[in-house]
């Protein structure tokens, strides 16, 4: 689903009503829990939580010219999505959190960093706080800093 919105205040208020407050909670948890030094953006069409430039003037690798993402909370067509990109990769991270989510008895929607949900009462909003939580900036850069130092370039 397409979104231009500019603003994320403007993105929320285009939203379905039910998914307005089910977007609005989590971003209340976001914004609760958020490691000092991510800001929120609009990027890529949804609510973003990047390292800004001026923390780390690299930018996302794969377009140097956006801030680094951390994590993405948007609405598609047929569920609303919360992108975890900073557990992508990170085994303990990810183990943490399907761990967590599953003492909270609720149903686990998730590919390797992209949690689904059709409705707030899908997600345990407290193991959402604490994911959020759990990295802050630096530790965030040094790891993506560590991955792009291991990777090796393709051969043309």
């Amino acid at each position: 689903m397409k979104r231009t919105a500019r603003s994320v205040n403007e993105y929320c208020r285009a939203l379905p009503e039910d998914r307005q407050a089910a977007i609005s909670a989590v971003r209340d948890v976001i914004l609760k829990n958020l490691p000092k030094g991510y800001a929120e953006v609009m990027q890529y069409g949804m609510i973003s939580y990047v390292v800004p430039h001026s923390i780390y003037p690299a930018g996302y690798h794969c377009k140097p010219s956006d801030p680094l993402p951390y994590a993405c909370l948007g609405s598609q067509k047929n569920h609303m999505a919360l992108h975890l990109m900073f557990a992508y990769g990170d085994e303990k991270t990810q183990r943490w959190f399907r761990t967590a989510y599953a003492a909270s008895g609720k149903k686990l929607d998730m590919g390797k960093a992209c949690l689904r949900f059709k409705k707030l009462e899908d997600l345990p909003l407290d193991v959402i706080g604490e994911m959020i939580a759990r990295v802050p900036v630096k530790t965030y850069v040094a790891r993506v800093e560590q991955v792009l130092k291991e990777h090796k370039p393709r051969k043309k």
